[in-house]
Order: C-alpha cells, then sequence, then structure tokens
C-alpha cells in the first residue's frame, strides 16, 4: 500500500502521541499506535509500521530502566516462550483476513482496557512462577504475532507478581523488547514489512522517541495514574469500534 504525505503526517502525529503515552506510563505504545491506525490502515500496514519505532523505544526505555541480566535470569522462561511463539505465529498473519486481524486487535485492546480498569488480579505465589511464566509467554507471542501487541498478558503476570514500580519498567521493556525482534523478523520474512512499509516504519522512529521524551517531562508534572485511566477509556472505545467494524 502506498503512503499519500498528508497519511504519512498523520501517522508520524499517532506516534507522537503513542511515543508521549508510552513515556508518561512506560508502555502502551503498540496499543496506542494499532488502535488508532486500525482505524484508516488495512491491519497488515499498521502492523508493519509500527515494528522499528517498537524496537527502537524499548533499546531506549531498557536502557535508561538499567534492565540486565538479573532481570533476564528472572524472567528467562517467559521470553523464551513469548519470542518463539511470536515468531511462528508471525508466519500466519499475512494469511488471514482483514476483518480476523481487526478483530484480534480490538479484542486485545479490550482485554487490556478493562483488566487494567477492573483492578489488581489476585497474586501468583513462587511455587506457580513457572507455570505463570510458560501461560503468560505463549498467550503473549501468540497475541502479539496477530495483533503486534503482546502487553496484556506480561502486565497481568506483572501485576499478579507484585513488581514494584522500577522492576514493573524494567522487566516490560524487556518484555516488548524481546517480542518486537521475531516480530520484526517474522514480518519481513513474510513480506508484511518490505521496501514500501520498510522505511515509513523507519521515519516513525523521529515522531515516537520525541513523544518518549515529551512524555517524561509530562510525568514528572501530572498525575500518571489519573492520565492512564483517561488513555484506558479511550483505548476501551478504540477497541470496540475495531469489533464493531470486524463484525458488521
Amino acid at each position: 500500500m502506498q503512503i499519500e504525505p498528508e497519511m504519512g503526517l498523520l501517522v508520524a502525529a499517532v506516534f507522537l502521541f503513542a511515543g508521549t503515552i508510552k513515556g508518561v506510563i512506560g508502555l502502551g505504545l503498540p496499543t496506542v499506535a494499532m488502535g488508532i491506525m486500525g482505524q484508516f490502515l488495512p491491519p497488515t500496514t499498521a502492523l508493519a509500521i509500527i515494528v522499528l519505532p517498537l524496537l527502537v523505544s524499548n533499546v531506549w526505555q531498557v536502557i535508561r530502566a538499567g534492565a540486565g541480566l538479573g532481570t533476564l535470569r528472572r524472567y528467562w522462561l517467559l521470553m523464551a516462550l513469548l519470542g518463539g511463539s511470536l515468531w511462528l505465529t508471525t508466519f500466519f498473519t499475512a494469511s488471514v483476513s482483514p476483518e480476523f486481524l481487526l478483530g484480534a486487535i480490538g479484542a486485545a485492546i479490550v482485554v487490556f482496557a478493562v483488566s487494567n480498569l477492573l483492578g489488581t488480579p489476585p497474586p501468583v505465589p513462587d511455587r506457580w512462577d513457572r507455570t505463570a511464566q510458560a501461560i503468560t509467554g505463549i498467550s503473549a507471542g501468540v497475541l502479539g504475532g496477530f495483533t503486534g501487541i503482546w502487553s496484556p498478558p506480561f502486565v497481568t503476570y506483572l501485576i499478579a507478581r507484585r513488581t514494584d514500580a522500577d522492576e514493573f519498567v524494567r522487566a516490560s521493556g524487556l518484555f516488548i523488547l524481546i517480542g518486537g525482534v521475531p516480530l520484526a523478523i517474522g514480518f519481513w520474512q513474510s513480506g508484511i514489512l518490505n521496501g514500501t512499509t520498510g522505511p515509513l516504519s523507519a521515519a516513525m522512529i523521529v515522531p515516537t522517541l520525541a513523544g518518549f521524551t515529551l512524555g517524561e517531562v509530562l510525568r514528572r508534572r501530572m498525575s500518571a495514574r489519573a492520565f492512564r485511566r483517561v488513555f484506558l477509556w479511550l483505548f476501551l472505545l478504540m477497541g470496540l469500534n475495531l469489533l464493531r467494524r470486524a463484525l458488521f
């Protein structure tokens, strides 16, 4: 699909906004970008455009948050299953119908918004951690391969493990980065990320990082909790609209 200059500016505005959200709360870039772009672009085009901004912004987040070997050792099972299942799922993404992709993206956004609005999930004890990591890794990978959004399962897992704020930012940045690499490889191999969508994806790195920097400034000046609830309600509306488009 050829993107006209006016559409390119609209997409850049989406990534500026999505990067700002990520700068404020530490995640949400794919959810925001897919939720908005899914309203006016084909799902596979939107999925391709998000790949490189997702990778670069999370490399930046991981470096700034100080994620290291301790985080890798703690969550190695989740990350291994996330990466493997996501990569395998990307081979099926191009062959499914746009309606299915719209429905899957809409459902992922609705689940993410509702689960975060409803409150805190029950805690996962240490003896069930490996099982919880396995379930989280596979479900997040399959969801991410089809929709470009794999945060709902691992956000729920981290909250259930009662991680503190610093650990949450370190782990979530690393999980998104670990998923972003096989996503990029799989989409390139399947042709979703190509000579047309690749350069546009690269161009969106600039507004994403600009938004991320702006979001960090805003985070220090406002209540992130209040802002989070506002955008979760907006996500819910966007997700329901995508489900409507998929069904009708």
